[in-house]
């Protein structure tokens, strides 16, 4: 290993010479208190900035043991130092002189989720912190004495400012230790209470903006009806109150611009931990939890969709269904399905974003239209059964059909964003309204597993009973923070035989466009209304896993659910550096849900 006398004499001799001989930097050097590693070096100073890593052994970085023994405590030392990181570089970015990206200083910029990135690991023998920088030039002209400011000056203050315990306040790190384990523990008590969601008072569910994940200031805070309180002690916190809601069937009901859509938009976040000042650290949802949608227009690959879909007029075949231009019903409908497959307990729906005659049939329109002319058994004769066979809940905003209301076990009602628990004088209403129940539909029978993209000579096992989570043996992956072992840099990746080989010019291109799009080989793949995918360093890691997919052809050879196991051992086994298309490319990733890489897969038209 050289040293950062090398380094520097290295960087001291080729000053002024043209670009490229920047490549002769790569390697690792020993900066005595860390580990300096010049991983990936752009082509000229207008490229993608070169890649770096900083390695601390534990020894010297000093934070004790204890905030990071447990994958939930780990992952939020994880994120706390990233964001600290982040502040620290910012603060020398561009600081350096020089033509395009020269001096450019950068690492993950997190959002209000805590979330596990590539960007900080904290591993068995230390800290790993990845970053990237433009080296300096003058025109293409290497401009060595920038560099060296960066390497040797503003480097080693950052470093020693966030990794190291001693110059952190030791009480605001054990803060974020604490606030992780009063999340998790929340987490399980939800299971123990069989709840959905947990909706602590005091918390502020408004955001800033659209566009902003802030709390919004003068927010009213929330306050749980009486009747839905529960009381929990946290390990740390102390005593919490908040709203649970139960598992089954509850409606969101009330008058538009009253904070129904607000309140939903906060259970879909829930699947995620947040940092301490979002106003949602406490708001805590079941993390199998899927956002169910109408997607005009979106891909649909062989779903068996007769659940709710039968009888076409055209006589398409709905148990195995594909289209390349789904309508909104036969969207929604895939989505329940693939949901399931997914390992989904809980389903959250928002009415305004749902296809109409796929929710609901009115009465009056049953008796003009009969059944046997339409095609569409609705979701509403259907959630009841989820629930009752499956174990699957609804969480439903509701603001135009009151039909829901007859097969809601409870409802709430949100008023200038205050919750009502209107459940008992609503179904007493019910019985006196004389309108007739939607019952339930008859032949209720979940698809059987084995689905495949392309199909061909596939095992059918029956799911009734199981998701196809807890078959494969995926209920790990989708139920807890990645541990460490799946992330990256621990080992590197490697050819396994049966596999292609691995070179540069058998691999597939891939492209991210932000975090709602990205494109393998020429196949773009559109996640817009994947809507809890919260950063896009989320969606980074799907290009990456599509495209192993689509180069080992795994959506060919296996199932969709046997693709995805695959792909999450090989994670396990390899870090995501064994998914990536080269080592530095794993800076920038971060671990999505199951959910989310069976939504990528399910709409990729490859």
């Amino acid at each position: 290993m050289k040293s950062s006398v090398d380094l520097r004499n290295l960087l001291e001799s080729i000053d002024r010479r043209s670009y490229p001989a920047y490549k002769d930097t790569r390697g690792v050097y020993n900066f005595s208190d860390y580990l300096l590693s010049i991983d990936h070096v752009q082509g000229d100073p207008f490229a993608s900035p070169s890649k770096l890593s900083v390695f601390v052994p534990h020894q010297k970085a000093g934070y004790p043991s204890s905030l990071f023994d447990t994958p939930w405590k780990q992952t939020a030392l994880e994120d706390y130092l990233v964001r600290q990181f982040h502040q620290e570089i910012a603060k020398y970015n561009f600081k350096a002189k020089g033509s395009g990206k020269s001096g450019l200083i950068a690492t993950s910029h997190p959002g209000a989720e805590i979330l596990s990135r590539t960007a900080c690991e904290c591993g068995s023998k230390g800290i790993t912190a990845r970053f990237e920088a433009g080296f300096p030039a003058n025109g293409r002209t290497i401009n060595s004495g920038e560099l060296i400011r960066i390497l040797f000056d503003f480097l080693p203050r950052c470093v020693k400012q966030v990794f190291y315990y001693k110059s952190r306040q030791p009480q605001e790190v054990k803060a974020v230790a604490e606030l992780a384990e009063d999340q998790n523990y929340i987490r399980r008590e939800l299971q123990r209470l069989s709840l959905v969601s947990f909706v602590a008072d005091g918390a502020i569910l408004p955001r800033e903006s659209g566009i902003s994940s802030r709390p919004m200031k003068g927010s009213i805070p929330f306050t749980s009806p009486e009747s839905l309180r529960v009381r929990l002690d946290l390990p740390n916190h102390g005593t919490i109150t908040g709203m649970g809601i139960p598992r089954g069937i509850t409606l969101i009901v009330g008058g538009g611009y009253h904070g129904k859509s607000t309140l939903l938009k906060a259970l879909e976040a829930g699947v995620y931990n947040h940092i301490a000042g979002d106003g949602r650290e406490y708001v805590i949802t079941d993390e199998t939890a899927m956002k169910l949608r109408a997607e005009d227009g979106r891909s649909i690959q062989n779903v068996d969709i007769s659940l709710f879909i039968n009888d076409l007029p055209n006589k398409k075949d709905t148990h195995s269904f594909s289209t390349e231009d789904a309508s909104g019903s036969t969207s929604q409908a895939a989505a329940v399905i693939e949901g399931i497959e997914a390992g989904s307990r809980s389903f959250l729906i928002d009415e305004d974003t749902s296809a109409t005659n796929f929710m609901v049939r009115d009465d009056l329109m049953q008796k003009i239209i009969s059944r046997s002319k339409e095609p569409i058994t609705p979701f509403i004769e259907r959630a009841r059964q989820l629930f009752e066979h499956e174990g699957v809940s609804t969480i439903m905003v509701a603001g135009s059909s009151g039909a829901y209301f007859y097969i809601a076990d409870r409802i709430i009602q949100m008023d200038c964003y205050v919750p009502y628990d209107i459940t008992e004088r609503t179904k007493a209403f019910c019985q006196s309204y004389g309108a007739e129940p939607i019952a339930s539909a008859p032949g209720f029978v979940l698809p059987s597993t084995g689905r495949r993209l392309y199909p061909e000579k596939t095992p059918e096992t029956n799911i009734k009973g199981k998701h196809a989570s807890e078959i494969c043996g995926l209920t790990s992956y989708a139920a807890s923070p990645i541990p460490d072992r799946y992330k990256t840099g621990e080992t590197g990746r490697r050819n396994r035989p049966g596999q292609r080989h691995d070179s540069r010019d058998e691999r597939i291109k891939v492209k991210v466009y932000g975090k709602d799009s990205l494109q393998i080989g020429k196949s773009p793949l559109d996640l817009r209304f994947v809507e809890q995918l919260v950063d896009g360093e989320q969606t980074n890691a799907l290009a990456q896993m599509m495209r192993y997919c689509a180069e080992h052809q795994f959506l060919e050879r296996y199932s969709i659910t046997e693709a995805v196991n695959l792909l999450l051992k090989e994670i396990e086994k390899g870090g995501l550096t064994a998914i990536s298309d080269s080592s530095y490319s794993a800076m920038g990733l971060c671990m999505p849900r199951v959910q989310e890489i069976y939504a990528c897969l399910n709409r990729y038209r490859g």
